[in-house]
């Protein structure tokens, strides 16, 4: 590509509407979503529009760009099959102009709201109250859970019996011992036998 300051006549080039047209279907088959509709491809394209302004680099580069790409596929671009503008978009992956669209398309075309419709996101929480009463505590997205008892027997996992104080630990005894204390097998008085557990 030949350098705008070289050849001033490329910095007043300017995109026509096809162009546009072409930027966006390089972002809708980059950037592949059926149910997102056509309003905010168009909107990222004027953004790409609007900030390759900034740069006359950019600006000429996006221009001269979209002009050759229906060069790369033998074929308007517009009239491509999604399959064969991918193969074309693959090819020139590399160049400056792709590139520029490709980042600014990362970082600008999923904070469109209309795009946060679609994908079920709601935007920021705070100015809404939150998101702990607008619907994210609701469990309709699990199972219901069953509150009736069983109907199948319970089964038993272990002994019906445990001697507490059979069991302490030997120094809990010296411990008990050693203060003077009522030994520790009379301190589980009546409480001597512990159902084991059982599962549903």
């Amino acid at each position: 590509m030949a350098y705008p300051a070289k050849y001033s006549t490329l910095n007043e080039l300017q995109l026509t509407e096809e162009a546009r047209r072409i930027l966006v279907r390089i972002i809708r088959v980059s950037f592949p979503h059926p149910k997102i509709p056509d309003g905010p491809y168009e909107r990222m394209a004027d953004k790409i529009i609007t900030e390759s302004n900034e740069s006359t680099w950019f600006r000429v580069a996006l221009t001269q760009g979209l002009l050759t790409l229906n060069q790369q596929g033998g074929e308007n671009f517009l009239d491509l099959s999604d399959d064969r503008a991918l193969a074309v978009l693959q090819r020139i992956a590399d160049l400056e102009f792709f590139g520029f669209i490709r980042r600014t398309t990362v970082l600008n075309f999923y904070d469109d709201p209309e795009v946060w419709d679609v994908f079920g996101y709601e935007g920021e929480s705070f100015s809404k109250g939150g998101y702990l009463h607008r619907g994210f505590d609701d469990l309709d997205w699990l199972p219901n859970p069953r509150v009736e008892e069983a109907d199948e027997p319970l089964t038993e996992i272990g002994p019906l019996g445990y001697d507490i104080a059979q069991h302490a630990p030997q120094r809990v005894r010296d411990a008990a011992d050693s203060t003077g204390e009522e030994p520790v097998e009379d301190l589980f008085k009546g409480q001597d036998k512990v159902e084991g557990a059982q599962t549903i």
